[in-house]
């Protein structure tokens, strides 16, 4: 549809300049995705068809929006389950998916889902066993005396009056309990 300005009297063409505004937000949020994922989000992107860009810049626009949603949020549901995933864990997936030799254009994410279930799975049974052995090593810590907190004052140097002192604290604190 061209419509002719009412101020310059030059003729604008109403889809470019809406495909204009897709494309500018395309390469305004390409930096957001970072060096290291940008390449595969629009490797993974051009699997859905979207070439020539000037027919097809709203659907590019519509799926790189999802996956900023995607690496913003860190997270995705799939079958009304939420799983969370890193941005790595994004990264591999779109990797695969881009490596994958596709026959036919895709026309929805689920492939790059059900790959992203088994990395946020993996990654949360690896989180699982850090936090384990994280706490085991805690606990032994604790258990050989290491993990006490060490006095920051040397207690031969306390004065008889600092001695007093710590011991109405102690009192009060004694009977503002209860006891």
């Amino acid at each position: 549809m061209i419509i002719t300005c009412p101020y310059c009297h030059k003729e604008l063409d109403i889809m470019h300049i809406e495909m204009d505004k897709d494309l500018r937000f395309v390469f305004e949020a390409l930096p957001s995705f970072g060096t290291r994922y940008s390449n595969l989000v629009m490797g993974y992107v051009q699997l859905f068809g979207v070439t020539p860009f000037s027919v097809k810049a709203k659907k590019l626009r519509l799926l790189v929006e999802e996956m900023k949603r995607l690496f913003e949020s860190q997270a995705f549901s799939y079958q009304k389950k939420t799983y969370r995933i890193s941005h790595a864990g994004i990264g591999e997936a779109l990797d695969l998916c881009v490596k994958k030799n596709w026959s036919d254009p895709l026309d929805s994410h689920n492939y790059l889902k059900r790959v992203m279930i088994t990395i946020a799975e993996r990654e949360e049974k690896d989180g699982s066993r850090a936090a384990e052995k994280d706490l085991r090593a805690k606990e032994t810590r604790l258990m050989s005396g290491a993990g006490r907190a060490e006095s920051t004052e040397d207690l031969s140097r306390i004065t008889e009056e600092q001695r007093r002192r710590n011991l109405v604290r102690v009192g009060e604190i004694i009977r503002g309990i209860g006891g």
